[in-house]
């Protein structure tokens, strides 16, 4: 499974991409940042971000797109700039008929590092270890993208799983009520 990876900002965007040869073997393919002025216009960086996750998404080619879900920041105006730039990344991928999924930054730090309150230095020395890179990918936010990656390719498993599971249930439950249903009905007669 190759996963694109993204830690979204509006100052820095996080790319990185890596390929998941199941179980927990995973290979680095590419990480960068796209960097945006912050004297620039909104519409602008925005612009600038989805050009770049365009061009990766159309020379990596991922099967999934793993993005950090922005859920809480002290700033509201940071936490705004976040999202939006995550938001225009899944735009390129929903374009493309790519699935997004989100991640939490405790769901990320956890399955890299085993601790969902790990700081970035952590994350960025389990990532160099994981990958088995020569060099710490440099600034936070490139360690931060192939994080998302792989934590997506470790966790894609598990959230399949999930998913078959709550399905069945859900029919399980249709095929009750629909039962229920008729024994009510033939109880009136």
């Amino acid at each position: 499974m190759r996963v694109l990876g993204v830690d979204p900002g509006l100052t820095r965007c996080g790319f990185g991409v890596v390929d998941g040869r199941g179980g927990r073997t995973v290979t680095p393919v590419a990480v960068d940042v796209v960097r945006t002025p912050a004297d620039l216009e909104l519409s602008s960086r925005l612009l600038r971000i989805s050009e770049a996750a365009e061009s990766w998404i159309d020379l990596h080619r991922p099967e999934v797109v793993a993005i950090e879900r922005v859920f809480s920041q002290h700033n509201v105006r940071t936490a705004m700039g976040t999202a939006q730039a995550g938001g225009v990344v899944a735009l390129a991928a929903a374009r493309r008929g790519i699935p997004v999924c989100f991640h939490t930054p405790s769901e990320v730090k956890a399955a890299v590092t085993g601790s969902g309150s790990a700081d970035k230095a952590q994350v960025t020395a389990m990532v160099t270890r994981i990958l088995k890179l020569s060099a710490a990918p440099k600034p936070a936010d490139a360690a931060d993208a192939l994080a998302l990656a792989i934590c997506h390719c470790w966790r894609a498993p598990m959230i399949e799983r999930m998913a078959r599971a709550e399905a069945a249930a859900a029919e399980q439950k249709r095929r009750y009520q629909a039962r229920l249903a008729e024994v009510k009905k033939a109880g009136t007669r």
